[in-house]
Parts: C-alpha cells; structure tokens; sequence
C-alpha cells in the first residue's frame, strides 16, 4: 500500500472531481488571490468558529448530491468519524468509493475495478482528518466571506497554492456544515451539497474498512 502511495503523489482532475463534497462558487475571483473581507478581528472570529465546530464534531451521517463540471450530477453517501476516518460511497452509475482510515485513502472505481492510494494530506480534505483540525499550517485560507445567511472559508494546499482549492459553506442558523467545492489546477468547479445530514451518531467502523478485490 505504501509504495502505491508514494506512485499517486498528483492528484488527477477525476480524482478531485470524485472528493468534491460540496457547493458554493469560490468567492473573491481568482484562485490564490489572498481576499479576506473584514477586519482581521473578525476573520480570526470566524476562523475559529470553524476550527471549534470541526473539532466538537464526533461523527457525521448524511446523503450528498454532487454537480460536476459537466453539469452532470451523482448521488450518494457521507460518513464521517473524527479523528481521521471518512467514506463517500456513490450510487450507481458512477460506483466510486472513498475510504479514508488514518493517514491512508482508498479511491475505488467499483465499475472499472480501479484502485488507487494516496496519503489523506495529499488531498484537498486532508486537513479535516487531523487529529485537531486547523485552518492554518498544512493549508491557507485564501478568503473568508458572509451570503445569504452561510459563512464561507476557501482553502488552498500551503505547500501547492496553484494545486486547486476548496470552499467550505456553513449554515450560521444553525451553525453546520452544509456544502463545499473543490476547484482543480484547471479552474474545472465541482459541488457537492450533503442532505439530511445527522452528526454525532454511532458508525460501524466497517464502513471505514477496505478490503481490495484484486487481492
């Protein structure tokens, strides 16, 4: 598994398209623009804020809805277990899988029978399964911004700014996670929008467990 890792160190564009959970156009303009709206007391309020609801967070269960650059769209399933576990199980036609389960992430093309590794902070959601999650370090958040009652926080890779980024959107009544974006390295903008999201339930660590057919 290791040396697989170490083969996938780039992240393909199908590969963001597949981890994009969710929607909301990233806001401020271009990518790496460092736009932060506000006083610095207030985005350090916010930043926060954010930091201390990811990190209270135990467990999240909801159904997602995913628009990809195409406009096409795909559905499926979202689990979450802090500290560093994770899972997006696609409905068909698509018939991915993403396991996340410590430092490793399992991406599968259930269809295809495609399996590939790759470290969790090679990827753009690896800072939310950290230990303690920060909005600082291994990432760099880029803007902070208030629309239509949601905070919105865009994040870029520290090491790899031009690698793509991400918008996380919260609800502020009340405040939860409620969709994101991913934005690749060629501008291509993927939503996901989680439904019916429950948090802080019991998960069967099964659902966090990859066993590769080719074995």
């Amino acid at each position: 598994m290791v040396a697989a890792a170490m083969r996938a160190r780039r992240l393909c564009p199908r590969w963001l398209i597949g981890l994009a959970i969710v929607a909301a156009l990233v806001p401020g303009g271009r990518l790496g623009q460092a736009i932060v709206p506000g006083s610095a007391a207030t985005v350090g309020e916010d930043v926060a804020r954010i930091e201390a609801y990811l990190n209270n967070l135990r467990s999240v269960r909801a159904d997602f809805v995913q628009i990809n650059p195409d406009g096409r769209t795909v559905g499926g399933e979202f689990y979450y277990a802090r500290p560093d576990k994770m899972r997006l199980d696609y409905h068909p036609p698509s018939r991915i899988l993403i396991v996340a389960n410590g430092w490793s992430l399992v991406y599968h093309d259930r269809r295809l029978q495609q399996v590939n590794y790759l470290y969790t902070r090679q990827t753009p959601l690896g800072f939310l399964l950290a230990d303690k999650v920060r909005l600082s370090g291994d990432v760099t958040v880029t803007s902070v911004d208030r629309r239509a009652g949601e905070l919105l926080v865009t994040l870029v890779q520290t090491d790899e700014p031009s690698e793509g980024a991400i918008t996380l959107a919260f609800s502020e009544q009340p405040f939860e996670l409620r969709r994101w974006t991913v934005v690749d390295p060629q501008g291509n903008v993927t939503h996901v929008v989680l439904e019916d999201m429950q948090t802080n339930v019991d998960l069967d660590s099964q659902l966090f467990r990859f066993r590769d057919p080719r074995d």
